[in-house]
């Protein structure tokens, strides 16, 4: 809910509000004042990241058999540190890991976070519970909108871009969606606007609705975890499709670096195309 005021300003102030107005993202001067005073206080983005890194990589073997995927080299750091260095680019220190298979070694090697420059908990699975069933146990530190990732991804998405949507669509959950030339290997979006209808999964070419895959990354509201079953459950079987039928699942199209550490293949272009996450660039998607 919002509420109208009534605010005095220098004219120079004015000025350059009025210099930053390009008539499409921001198209008037009320809604450039409400972007600076949020980023100002620091409410362009959401407090806290859950990371989903209890997966086995089973398609990464013989790499995993010793080592857990997220702590897989990738251009001299591990694949969870270049997802930590995405949050701190925005200012997001406060990590919870979803930890499973070789939890012990994650947990050595990133600690508490602090040698990393942020802060973690853990949630440990004693079963695998899927993308959905780690958020319902991590629930008591989730009471405020919070992002959900995948931890087998390398991306750089701008993240308070992506949090604007999605308070502005009012959506419970809002997917970062990335474009590829052959969507037939993952679940494809079907959208009107920005709201998502539904996903298609692994659809033939000539059916596919369009070339936007999830690219696993979310921002969420709580109330999504009461939607999660208990056990094993799936964000994009379980949850999601409830959230599309009410028209509270919105999309958010990015054009940053997205690499899927699923096999060995796209593991080894990663390595290789990977250009890491640049704390000073803004970027330019929206």
């Amino acid at each position: 809910m919002k509420e109208r005021i009534t605010i005095t300003l220098d004219d120079e102030l004015i000025n350059q509000i009025d210099r930053r107005i390009d008539g499409t993202v921001i198209k008037n001067r009320s809604q450039q004042i409400e972007r600076l005073l949020t980023k100002a206080l620091g409410a362009d983005i959401p407090g806290k990241a859950v990371l989903l890194v209890g997966g086995k990589g089973t398609r990464l073997r013989p790499l995993t058999y010793k080592l857990p995927k997220a702590l897989l080299d990738v251009q001299g750091k591990t694949l969870v540190e270049h997802l930590l260095d995405l949050f701190k680019k925005y200012g997001i220190r406060d990590i919870i890991l979803c930890v499973g298979h070789m939890r012990d070694k994650i947990k050595e090697y990133l600690g508490d976070g602090s040698k990393f420059g942020v802060n973690i908990n853990y949630i440990e699975e004693e079963n695998p519970l899927g993308t959905a069933g780690p958020l319902k146990l991590a629930k008591k530190y989730l009471n405020s909108s919070f992002i959900a990732s995948n931890g087998d991804e390398l991306k750089d998405i701008n993240i308070p871009r992506m949090f604007r949507l999605h308070k502005r669509k009012n959506a419970l959950a809002t997917i970062a969606l990335t474009s590829v030339s052959d969507p037939t290997q993952y679940g494809v979006a079907r959208l009107d606007g920005t709201r998502i209808l539904e996903f298609i999964e692994k659809p033939k070419l000539k059916e596919a609705p369009s070339n936007l895959i999830n690219a696993g990354f979310y921002i969420l509201e709580p109330e999504v975890i009461d939607l999660i079953p208990d056990g094993f459950s799936m964000l994009e079987k379980d949850v999601f499709p409830q959230l599309a039928k009410k028209g509270r699942l919105r999309g958010f199209l990015f054009h940053g670096q997205w690499f899927d550490i699923g096999n060995l293949e796209r593991y080894e272009k990663a390595k290789k195309k990977w250009e890491g996450i640049n704390p000073y660039e803004e970027g330019h998607e929206e």
